[in-house]
């Protein structure tokens, strides 16, 4: 048999027939994608970036502990997506943070121009008492 029509594609067997193929993680794709639009979604007044950053920490926590427990058995690039997905929900949630303390200040600081450019409320005119 030649190099030519060995099939490459077909998983290594050690000496007690198991597959020498590694396991990707669970919802390690899901934790990437969740953690990337977290940062997508940080500018949509905040909250759906820090809900799927916070699941997403939460996810990448559970199958952190699930890989150290057990490293042999999973796939270094399930684990580096994890790695990744939970580096990327954690600047979703501080860019979702950040902007929802910049709309605080804006509507802070824009009642308080509001009330002295005014000098008074528009009810304060009628005097009911």
């Amino acid at each position: 048999m030649s190099d030519e029509e060995i099939n490459i594609t077909q998983p290594v067997y050690s000496n007690n027939s198991e597959p020498l193929t590694k396991k990707n993680l669970p919802n390690s794709a899901g934790i990437l994608v969740m953690g990337i639009i977290s940062i997508a979604a940080c500018w949509c007044y905040g909250i759906p970036g820090i809900v799927l950053g916070i699941i997403s920490l939460s996810l990448s926590g559970k199958a952190k502990k699930l890989y150290n427990a057990n490293p042999e058995v999973y796939s270094t690039s399930s684990y580096k997506n994890i790695k990744a997905g939970r580096i990327c929900s954690i600047i979703g949630l501080s860019l979702s943070a950040l902007f929802i303390m910049y709309l605080l200040i804006i509507v802070f600081f824009f009642g308080l121009a509001l009330g002295t450019v005014s000098g008074s409320m528009p009810w304060d005119t009628y005097n009911y008492y």
